[in-house]
């Protein structure tokens, strides 16, 4: 289906672009009350319910794991243009500021209606992050210790 396939060209640009550090194209399709949750308690973990918020996200994570190469390895695109499901697996790594290995696994689920993204919710071995932060933190990057982005 020419859909899919355009969707799912979509999405991987997308993690380029976050891989690229290139916010404004990265948070370009999604809407202004998207709702975004990340597992776990910590610096990338919570919830935020605008457009804001999730760019601060991200360019948090850009700050907190700023070698962070994130890998898709497969993309399922469910429904129509109205009402599309897409999950995205993903191998992320990195190299810590103390030299060590960052790397974890997730999923994303995103629901898409005509384009934009209305909700975005991520799946992670929270431990590896938080794991991965306190390192960072105890490196000199004093922000991978802070409160969560809410909103």
């Amino acid at each position: 289906m020419i859909y899919s396939s355009i969707v799912k060209m979509k999405i991987r640009q997308t993690f380029n672009h976050v891989n690229n550090h290139s916010w404004d194209k990265a948070t370009e399709a999604l809407a202004p009350n998207i709702h975004h949750r990340v597992s776990g308690d910590h610096a990338l973990g919570g919830e935020r319910h605008d457009k804001d918020s999730v760019r601060r996200w991200f360019e948090r994570l850009g700050r907190v794991l700023p070698t962070l190469r994130i890998t898709v390895t497969e993309v399922t695109v469910k429904g129509w243009p109205w009402n599309t499901q897409v999950f995205a697996q993903w191998d992320g790594k990195a190299t810590l500021k103390n030299g060590t290995p960052y790397i974890n696994r997730g999923l994303h689920a995103f629901t898409l209606r005509w384009g934009r993204v209305y909700a975005l919710e991520e799946f992670q071995d929270s431990q590896a992050a938080d794991n991965g932060l306190a390192a960072q933190a105890a490196a000199g990057i004093e922000e991978a210790a802070a409160a969560p982005i809410l909103s």
